[in-house]
Protein backbone atom coordinates (compact mmCIF):
# COMPACT_ATOMS: atom_id res chain seq x y z
CA UNK A 1 0.00 0.00 0.00
CA UNK A 2 1.49 3.57 -1.04
CA UNK A 3 1.80 5.99 1.93
CA UNK A 4 0.18 9.41 1.44
CA UNK A 5 2.55 12.00 0.25
CA UNK A 6 2.76 13.61 3.76
CA UNK A 7 3.37 10.81 5.54
CA UNK A 8 5.90 9.81 3.14
CA UNK A 9 7.46 13.13 3.50
CA UNK A 10 7.67 13.29 6.74
CA UNK A 11 8.92 9.70 7.34
CA UNK A 12 12.24 10.66 4.19
CA UNK A 13 12.90 13.65 7.06
CA UNK A 14 13.94 11.28 9.62
CA UNK A 15 15.85 9.13 7.18
CA UNK A 16 19.63 8.40 8.37
CA UNK A 17 21.50 11.17 6.20
CA UNK A 18 23.10 9.57 2.89
CA UNK A 19 26.78 9.45 2.52
CA UNK A 20 28.14 12.17 0.36
CA UNK A 21 30.90 11.17 -1.58
CA UNK A 22 33.34 11.81 -4.68
CA UNK A 23 31.45 10.21 -7.43
CA UNK A 24 33.37 6.92 -9.17
CA UNK A 25 33.12 5.64 -12.51
CA UNK A 26 31.16 2.42 -11.21
CA UNK A 27 28.20 5.58 -10.40
CA UNK A 28 28.16 6.69 -14.37
CA UNK A 29 24.73 4.50 -14.98
CA UNK A 30 23.24 5.91 -11.75
CA UNK A 31 24.50 9.36 -12.57
CA UNK A 32 22.72 9.03 -16.16
CA UNK A 33 19.49 7.93 -14.35
CA UNK A 34 19.12 11.02 -11.99
CA UNK A 35 20.19 13.04 -14.98
CA UNK A 36 17.11 11.75 -16.80
CA UNK A 37 15.12 11.93 -14.08
CA UNK A 38 15.51 15.62 -13.93
CA UNK A 39 15.16 16.11 -17.58
CA UNK A 40 11.77 14.45 -17.24
CA UNK A 41 10.51 17.15 -13.98
CA UNK A 42 11.90 19.66 -16.24
CA UNK A 43 9.73 18.79 -19.57
CA UNK A 44 12.69 18.08 -21.77
CA UNK A 45 13.89 14.23 -21.40
CA UNK A 46 14.16 14.76 -25.17
CA UNK A 47 17.16 16.99 -24.77
CA UNK A 48 19.42 15.03 -23.12
CA UNK A 49 21.96 13.56 -25.55
CA UNK A 50 24.74 12.65 -23.26
CA UNK A 51 25.47 9.22 -23.18
CA UNK A 52 27.00 6.92 -19.99
CA UNK A 53 29.95 6.33 -22.44
CA UNK A 54 30.45 9.82 -22.58
CA UNK A 55 29.73 10.75 -19.14
CA UNK A 56 32.64 7.74 -18.44
CA UNK A 57 35.38 9.02 -20.52
CA UNK A 58 34.68 12.77 -19.93
CA UNK A 59 34.61 12.33 -16.40
CA UNK A 60 37.06 9.69 -15.33
CA UNK A 61 39.31 9.62 -17.79
CA UNK A 62 42.46 11.33 -17.89
CA UNK A 63 41.59 14.47 -18.51
CA UNK A 64 38.58 14.94 -16.24
CA UNK A 65 36.02 17.81 -17.12
CA UNK A 66 33.63 17.56 -14.54
CA UNK A 67 33.78 16.78 -10.57
CA UNK A 68 30.60 15.08 -8.95
CA UNK A 69 29.67 14.12 -5.43
CA UNK A 70 27.04 11.53 -5.27
CA UNK A 71 24.78 11.08 -2.09
CA UNK A 72 24.09 7.51 -1.29
CA UNK A 73 21.38 6.33 0.95
CA UNK A 74 21.65 3.96 3.53
CA UNK A 75 20.85 0.92 1.02
CA UNK A 76 23.49 2.38 -1.33
CA UNK A 77 21.05 4.15 -4.01
CA UNK A 78 22.21 7.16 -5.59
CA UNK A 79 20.00 9.55 -4.37
CA UNK A 80 21.98 12.89 -5.35
CA UNK A 81 24.14 14.07 -8.05
CA UNK A 82 26.27 16.96 -8.13
CA UNK A 83 28.27 18.51 -11.19
CA UNK A 84 30.53 20.63 -11.50
CA UNK A 85 33.52 22.39 -12.34
CA UNK A 86 36.78 25.02 -12.12
CA UNK A 87 35.96 27.87 -14.68
CA UNK A 88 38.01 31.63 -15.12
CA UNK A 89 36.14 34.76 -15.14
CA UNK A 90 38.71 37.64 -17.02
CA UNK A 91 36.84 40.01 -14.15
CA UNK A 92 36.44 37.83 -11.54
CA UNK A 93 38.94 35.30 -11.64
CA UNK A 94 38.57 31.44 -10.61
CA UNK A 95 35.00 30.11 -10.97
CA UNK A 96 33.39 27.30 -9.22
CA UNK A 97 30.65 26.28 -12.33
CA UNK A 98 27.62 23.86 -10.48
CA UNK A 99 26.22 22.45 -13.53
CA UNK A 100 23.54 20.45 -11.89
CA UNK A 101 22.38 19.56 -8.56
CA UNK A 102 20.25 16.59 -8.99
CA UNK A 103 18.36 15.24 -6.03
CA UNK A 104 15.53 12.24 -6.52
CA UNK A 105 12.27 13.18 -6.90
CA UNK A 106 11.72 11.17 -3.17
CA UNK A 107 14.45 12.88 -1.52
CA UNK A 108 13.22 16.23 -2.45
CA UNK A 109 13.03 18.64 0.63
CA UNK A 110 14.96 16.03 2.93
CA UNK A 111 17.83 18.14 3.65
CA UNK A 112 19.73 15.79 0.70
CA UNK A 113 19.84 18.98 -1.69
CA UNK A 114 21.47 21.29 1.38
CA UNK A 115 24.32 19.07 2.76
CA UNK A 116 25.48 18.79 -0.85
CA UNK A 117 25.27 22.24 -1.36
CA UNK A 118 26.72 23.05 1.55
CA UNK A 119 29.51 20.74 1.01
CA UNK A 120 30.41 22.50 -2.49
CA UNK A 121 30.53 25.86 -0.80
CA UNK A 122 33.02 24.43 1.53
CA UNK A 123 35.09 23.51 -1.40
CA UNK A 124 34.55 26.73 -2.95
CA UNK A 125 36.16 28.17 0.20
CA UNK A 126 38.69 25.60 0.39
CA UNK A 127 40.15 26.04 -3.20
CA UNK A 128 39.72 29.80 -2.41
CA UNK A 129 37.13 30.37 -5.78
CA UNK A 130 36.05 34.20 -6.26
CA UNK A 131 32.36 33.11 -7.34
CA UNK A 132 30.17 29.98 -7.20
CA UNK A 133 28.10 30.56 -10.04
CA UNK A 134 24.79 28.19 -11.70
CA UNK A 135 21.82 28.75 -13.92
CA UNK A 136 18.26 27.75 -12.62
CA UNK A 137 15.16 27.91 -15.10
CA UNK A 138 12.70 30.56 -14.69
CA UNK A 139 9.35 28.17 -13.44
CA UNK A 140 11.28 26.19 -10.96
CA UNK A 141 10.30 28.02 -8.12
CA UNK A 142 11.24 25.11 -5.77
CA UNK A 143 14.87 25.55 -6.96
CA UNK A 144 14.51 29.41 -6.35
CA UNK A 145 13.52 28.96 -3.33
CA UNK A 146 16.47 26.30 -2.36
CA UNK A 147 18.83 29.22 -3.56
CA UNK A 148 17.45 32.14 -2.10
CA UNK A 149 18.00 30.29 1.21
CA UNK A 150 21.69 30.99 0.79
CA UNK A 151 20.91 34.92 0.01
CA UNK A 152 22.57 34.08 -3.37
CA UNK A 153 21.91 36.84 -6.14
CA UNK A 154 19.71 35.21 -8.89
CA UNK A 155 20.83 38.04 -12.11
CA UNK A 156 17.90 38.66 -14.02
CA UNK A 157 20.51 40.91 -16.02
CA UNK A 158 22.02 38.23 -17.73
CA UNK A 159 20.90 35.95 -20.46
CA UNK A 160 22.46 32.44 -21.59
CA UNK A 161 23.54 32.12 -24.80
CA UNK A 162 24.06 28.74 -26.17
CA UNK A 163 24.81 26.75 -29.76
CA UNK A 164 24.48 23.01 -30.17
CA UNK A 165 26.68 21.17 -31.85
CA UNK A 166 24.71 21.36 -35.36
CA UNK A 167 24.96 24.71 -35.72
CA UNK A 168 28.68 24.47 -34.71
CA UNK A 169 28.93 22.19 -37.50
CA UNK A 170 26.95 24.47 -40.03
CA UNK A 171 29.03 27.66 -38.92
CA UNK A 172 32.44 26.15 -39.57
Amino acid sequence: MCEPAHQRHSTEKSMTPPLLRPATAADVPAMMALVRELALYEKAPEEVTNTEECMLSEGFGPHPLFRAWVAEAADARLIGLLIFYTAYSTWKGKIIYLDDLIISEPYRKSGVGRMMFEQLLRLAKAEDAAQLRWHVLHWNEPALQFYKKFNAALDPEWTTGKLSRAQIQALV
